[in-house]
């Protein structure tokens, strides 16, 4: 890599968290009771502030030092987090224990003069088995096969679609761990991979992909949450959905909602749910100078683009006049993990109740359809399209608000072919001011 290049970008407050110091403090004294727990990180410099909020869990490791230093405090009645160094002895041989006990079935932990009091020294000698081991962490270790249940169904995968499973960190040499991963996939781990060489190799071959000296590799994010705009009556029109990989680019064309409409503003938002009020808003803008015409004649193509940094773009621009307008989105986030999850968990929730707003867009497009073809009566296609978008509204069965809409869109989209031509001719001609409004509904 380049003398000064840089890899990545990190939040110093959050590398602070990283900090051993940090994630064991707590109540020494109990090391029981330090359970999970959420703290604060902040950060003051001379001319910048940053607070960060980390989510601390109780790692495997953990567990194991926390029942050495309990059995010794039952053995003994010496609280060995008081004494730096004697703690820093029994972290030692936890480690040191922990990685015997993936290749054998028992191993001894003896640490002599580890402490002392008013009685004399005080020494620590315990055998400890695999199994026990095993029992101790069994919980910790179920846990994670709920995240890869949520990450496999994130990416839209199922057991059978994967081809390897490569085990990562110095952990997945623990037989249980190995055995764990195994009945949840249906597939004996890869061991082609050093588990602790896996992650630095990772750096080293980013920081060369950055450095422009690795170009056979290619590292893609993907978006948390879909990513979208309001249209009429408050719907959320995703453009961007989640978990696509970004850099990634699409544009979809709106028409206008309201007659003699000279302008529309754009509220850009992100999330799962069906209304965009209840997703969270990222930015707006207005596009001005649109020719008055009637309801859904004007064309405006939204285009969102997201670049590598996650550096959103979103334009709109009036394909009759060619006007346009953009908002540059620095960052979609601002949330956290358990936001995201949180606003997936309430998409599903409300999925029926918001079907009724999508009936209601879908009124709206056959409304301004039938409308306008009576100036076509020849126009045969589009009244066979309307019948077909009123049988599917009037079946009263479980179609979603999103099987509605893209319903709706193909009706939407035969109509707006057909006076596109007209709306171009009528820009040309006409000039002036009318009302401002929001977006009809989108043509795919």
């Amino acid at each position: 890599m380049r003398p000064g290049a840089v890899a990545q970008a990190c939040n110093p407050s959050t590398l602070g968290g990283r900090d051993e110091r940090i994630t064991r403090s707590g109540d020494r004294d109990h090391p029981d009771k330090s359970e999970d727990k959420v703290i604060a990180v902040y950060d003051l410099g001379s001319g910048t502030f940053d607070i960060s909020i980390l989510e601390i869990q109780k790692a495997v490791f953990e567990a194991l030092l926390q029942h050495i230093v309990k059995e010794f405090k039952r053995e003994t009645g010496a609280y060995l987090t008081r004494d730096n160094v004697a703690f820093r002895r029994v972290r030692e041989a936890a480690e040191k224990a922990k990685c015997e006990l993936s290749s054998s079935v028992q191993t001894d932990i003896n640490l002599p003069y580890l402490t002392m009091d008013s009685s004399g020294p005080k020494h620590l000698n315990m055998k400890l088995t695999r199994a026990q081991f095993e029992g101790i962490v069994t919980d910790l270790i179920r846990r994670t096969i709920t995240t890869c249940q949520k990450a496999m169904q994130d990416a839209e995968v199922s057991k059978s679609d994967m081809g390897e499973v490569i085990l990562v960190g110095g952990m997945t040499r623990m037989p249980k761990v190995q055995q764990t991963v195994q009945d949840f996939s249906g597939r004996a781990p890869s061991k082609a991979v050093n588990p602790d060489e896996a992650v630095p190799i990772g750096v080293a071959i980013q920081g060369g992909v950055l450095a422009s000296d690795v170009t056979d590799v290619l590292l893609l994010d993907v978006t948390s949450l879909s990513l979208g705009i309001e249209t009429l009556q408050g719907v959320f029109t995703k453009l961007i959905n989640r978990n696509t990989t970004i850099p990634a680019k699409k544009s979809q064309v709106f028409s206008t909602a309201a007659d003699d409409q000279t302008q529309v503003e754009t509220k850009v938002c992100q999330g799962e749910r069906e209304m965009a009020g209840d997703n969270k808003f990222l930015g707006q803008f207005t596009l001005i100078g649109i020719p008055p015409a009637p309801r859904g004649v004007s064309h405006i193509e939204v285009t969102f683009d997201i670049d590598a940094n996650g550096i959103i773009h979103v334009s709109a621009k009036d394909k009759g006049t060619g006007r346009e307008q953009q908002i540059v989105i620095q960052s979609s986030g601002g949330l956290s993990k358990h936001d995201v999850e949180n606003m997936v968990k309430n998409a599903q929730k409300y999925q029926k109740k918001e079907r009724v707003e999508a009936v209601n867009v879908a009124e709206g497009i056959i409304h301004a359809t039938e409308t306008k073809i009576e100036k076509f009566k020849d126009q045969l296609p589009l009244k066979e399209e309307i019948s077909k978008m009123r049988e599917l509204l009037a079946r009263k069965d479980s179609k979603t608000g999103e099987n509605i809409r893209q319903a709706a869109s193909s009706l939407q989209q035969a109509s707006l072919k057909l006076f596109e031509m007209a709306y171009k001719k009528m820009a040309s001609e006409r000039e002036g001011c009318g009302s401002s409004g929001t977006w009809e509904q989108k043509e795919d």
